[in-house]
């Protein structure tokens, strides 16, 4: 590159390196000339990068304003301009192609929220913590809070008054100390009453949810388009994975678009009797969602915010009936049938109180149901039943069944102990196909690629026996390290189930990827724990499932 001065210098040289200090000096001069303040303000700016539920600030680290408020990174500051306010994390940034020294960046989630043109001027200044921390840190200490701690705390986290540091200290100490019953049910009327509530404007709405913790088990996806074509309203709102390889939303969204507003819910809702769709795009409950955020990576889930969790989204989506599915196996959430039953009292109590007809069946979770771990082969699953084809997996059918059956007995008309003969017909009958299918036409249907991962690999058997025990926890972790759920064709083909006799050599399960580096890591997984153990008798007798 020409040099001005003639022949340019070698790097490194003293003469060399004072001329680019020169240069660099008059070029920062020019940009933070070229941007003006006005009495301590900023010229905001819109940075594409997203913050996932946290809003981030940024500034330079030559920014006038951030020396002289004495700011530090990751601190807490907030943003003003006219009636336009927003709490956000610091980050101090030395490139000035994110922000110049005259400008204040927000991400694209806090660009959004605070609602002001790029351009406008706007001020920064030290945010004062959100006073329900005061609250947190009694929580910390093991107190017990009432009920109005817990709105305060929701409100403010609602209002996105909590950095993620504050929000996993909130979930900690309510992990770690425990919450009680009286405990759970203020927090869970907090928060779905901090967000917006659908009124179906009918007497019975129907709902069900499983607490995870079981690969595949993709049983919502059958049991809603059953119900509907028996003409019961069925708007299933669901979560996307959080510890899981695949929600129902991410399943779901395999075949149709499942990000759908209110209005559309609605809408789909009365039409179709039912709906398949993500929770998260309907402000239903958004401090679950807030809370979910920093959960996932943390891998929290204890029963208290489960509870808590679940409720208040159900309730905020209107739910007047619903059914609680608790899986109980030795590498479930819940492992012995003790737990299960006081987390269905829990729940139970909670749903009284807030006024929902819930309803709870422990079922068997020793292994996972279905054949397919991630969403390309969970959706294979779920078409093989609807279909009625002879290859279908039993587990899964028979559980969807059951399931409906204890749903359709929600309907008035309905005997008690005639809902699983009703569910089997409409499914035998084809209606049950028809349905899903036109929900995904009314959702927007996506040309859907159902091949699995092309990168895949088979575990084997070492030696002969009978599956005796199948770890979910470990095959659900060998296909998120595969790649589900953002790989859509990523996951666990399950070969064999429990009970099965297999020969040395013979598959066990075959791992789908669609990442080399995806590839990778699970194979190194399975080779360290394949996550089926292998005996010479069948296992004990299966919990009686569907209490």
């Amino acid at each position: 590159m020409p040099y001005a001065g003639g022949a340019a210098p070698e790097p490194g040289r003293i003469g060399y390196n004072v001329c680019r200090r020169k240069r660099e000096g008059r070029m920062n001069k020019q940009k933070v000339e070229a941007s003006p303040v006005h009495n301590g303000e900023l010229a905001l700016k819109r940075v594409a990068i997203d913050t996932y539920r946290e809003n981030v600030a940024y500034l330079h680290r030559d920014c006038h304003v951030y020396r002289a408020e004495g700011f530090q990174a990751l601190s807490k500051i907030q943003i003003r301009h006219g009636e336009h306010r927003i709490l956000a994390v610091l980050n101090v940034v030395d490139d000035e192609a994110i922000v110049d020294p005259g400008e204040l960046g927000l991400s694209e989630q806090a660009f959004a929220q605070f609602g002001a043109e790029a351009g406008a001027r706007v001020s920064a200044a030290h945010a004062e913590p959100p006073r329900s921390m005061e609250a947190v840190r009694r929580k910390m200490n093991g107190e017990i809070l009432g009920e109005a701690d817990f709105t305060a705390i929701a409100r403010d986290i609602n209002d996105h008054l909590y950095s993620k540091t504050e929000l996993a200290a909130f979930l900690v100490a309510s992990g770690q100390t425990g919450l009680d019953r009286d405990e759970i049910l203020y927090l869970t009327r907090a928060m779905f009453e901090t967000g917006e509530r659908l009124n179906w404007e009918e007497p019975l709405v129907a709902d069900k949810h499983c607490i995870g913790g079981i690969p595949g088990n993709r049983t919502s996806m059958l049991v809603v388009p059953i119900i509907a074509a028996h003409g019961m309203l069925i708007p299933k709102t669901s979560s996307r994975a959080i510890t899981s390889p695949s929600g129902t939303a991410d399943t779901m969204e395999v075949l149709a678009n499942v990000e759908l507003s209110p209005e559309a819910l609605y809408h789909l809702g009365h039409q179709h009797r039912g709906c398949l769709a993500w929770g998260g795009t309907a402000h239903l409950a958004p401090v679950d969602d807030i809370l979910i955020s920093v959960e996932r990576p943390l891998g929290l889930d204890s029963q208290g915010l489960m509870v808590a969790s679940i409720l208040s989204k159900k309730l905020a989506a209107g739910s007047t009936h619903l059914l609680i599915d608790i899986p109980v196996g030795p590498t479930a959430k819940v492992r012995h049938m003790r737990q299960a039953l006081a987390l269905r009292k829990l729940f139970e109590f909670v749903g009284d109180h807030l006024g929902i007809h819930l309803e709870v069946v422990i079922t068997d979770g020793r292994q996972p149901v279905g054949r397919g771990i991630g969403p390309v082969l969970e959706v294979r699953d779920v078409l093989q039943v609807l279909e009625n084809d002879p290859d279908a997996p039993a587990d899964l059918r028979q559980k969807s069944l059951h399931l409906a059956g204890r749903i359709l007995e929600f309907d008035p008309d309905v005997r008690g102990g005639f809902g699983y003969a009703i569910a089997r017909d409409i499914l035998e009958s084809g209606r049950a196909l028809e349905k899903l299918q036109a929900i995904i036409a009314a959702q927007g249907a996506r040309e859907a690629d159902l091949e699995p991962g092309p990168l895949n690999f088979e575990i084997k058997a070492r030696e002969d026996g009978i599956v005796t025990a199948i770890d979910n926890y470990r095959l659900g972790r060998i296909a998120r390290l595969a790649g589900a759920p953002m790989g859509k064709g990523a996951g666990v083909d399950l070969l064999v189930k429990v009970g099965d006799r297999v020969r040395a050599g013979e598959p066990l399960y075959r791992v789908h990827a669609e990442v080399k580096a995806d590839f990778e890591f699970a194979r190194q997984l399975c080779e360290r724990d394949s996550g089926y153990s292998l005996g010479d008798h069948p296992p004990p007798a299966q919990i009686e499932p569907f209490n």
